[in-house]
């Protein structure tokens, strides 16, 4: 089932992360080196990183991590970037088990802001998801997935460690504004009626027909719409 989320409502801002966050040194030289340049990106485009609110999404044919951003109270989001993955693993299709090395697909929120990450920065995805686990039948269908720095995986979305401290900061920068549902949309390729007919014998096929509608939305309408199970 394809949900619409609520309206954007301006939350109070909280530089109480920022200020947690920048209390460890690899946030702080992060900070140092991209904020001053994030900043000039936002503002060419009109958007104020006291108000920001952003949204990721990957499609895994393309191998980059699309970012899209407005601020709290706009109707839709604009893209503001694209950061190629470092590395990739697995195949088209979700994942369904622990160590089955694939990158997951569905809609997702970043639920972990880790800072001393052994693969520099990272940011945790909600994986798994209540979705998945419907789908799996399993209690345990994996966990620890992390859009994160170097350029290896096992199912996780490396970007280098100096693309992931931009990303990192975009987020930061979301979460200390007071946007609490940072969502992450993965999906296998663009769910157009074209593409999803070429791979109908696919043995995803109609997973991927139930994931369609979430990529459509955000296509149609420039915000994401969530499926629930």
């Amino acid at each position: 089932m394809l949900v619409q989320p609520a309206a954007s409502q301006t939350p109070a801002i909280s530089p109480t992360f920022w200020q947690q966050q920048l209390a460890y040194a690899r946030v702080r030289a992060a900070h140092a080196r991209c904020w001053p340049v994030l900043v000039a990106r936002l503002q060419a485009q009109q958007l104020d990183p006291a108000r920001l609110e952003v949204f990721f999404r990957l499609i895994k044919t393309s191998r980059q991590l699309e970012v899209w951003a407005r601020n709290q109270g706009d109707a839709v989001f604009k893209p503001l970037g694209c950061y190629p993955l470092a590395a990739t693993s697995g195949t088209l299709g979700p994942k369904r088990h622990a160590g089955d090395g694939q990158v997951p697909e569905g809609c997702y929120h970043l639920d972990r802001f880790n800072p001393v990450s052994a693969f520099h920065l990272s940011l945790g995805l909600d994986y798994p998801s209540a979705a998945d686990v419907l789908a799996t039948g399993l209690a345990d269908p994996g966990g620890d997935i992390f859009i994160h720095g170097s350029n290896v995986t096992d199912g996780c979305l490396p970007l280098t460690d100096a693309l992931v401290e931009e990303v990192y900061l975009l987020a930061v920068a979301a979460r200390a504004a007071g946007q609490a549902n940072i969502e992450v949309h993965i999906f296998p390729f663009p769910l157009t009626e074209t593409e999803l007919a070429r791979r109908a014998a696919s043995p995803h096929a109609a997973f991927w027909r139930e994931l369609a509608p979430a990529y459509t939305y955000f296509e149609q309408h420039r915000v994401p719409g969530v499926i629930q199970p």
